[in-house]
């Protein structure tokens, strides 16, 4: 299986390591009152999609980018990559005052 990476091209997925779900981008605030209870679906519950999927891949034995990948879990086609990054920069949260979260 090869991952088209956005900044080094087709590389084989060996050189990668699967991490889960793309949701794992939107950790719970520790520091928030309900944290337990944020924390406990976010460590143990995951879904197990047939289908089009998004996933965080490591690209462990490169450059060490981390990488959202879209595969489709059925046929194992991948669909595209991004790096996780920009996906994460991209989802952000603005606060009061016009910040980043």
């Amino acid at each position: 299986m090869l991952i088209p990476h956005p900044l080094l091209g087709l590389r084989d997925a060996q050189e990668f390591s699967y991490l889960g779900d793309v949701s794992l981008l939107d950790r719970p605030d520790g520091m928030a009152e309900n944290a337990a209870d944020a924390f406990f679906p976010y460590v143990y519950l995951r879904d197990n999609p047939a289908g089009v999927h998004r996933e965080l891949w490591f690209h462990e034995q490169g450059d060490r980018s981390w990488l959202v990948v879209t595969r489709n879990t059925v046929t194992h086609e991948i669909l595209g990559a991004e790096l996780a990054r920009d996906v994460a920069l991209r989802n952000r949260i603005p606060r009061e005052g016009g910040e980043a979260a």
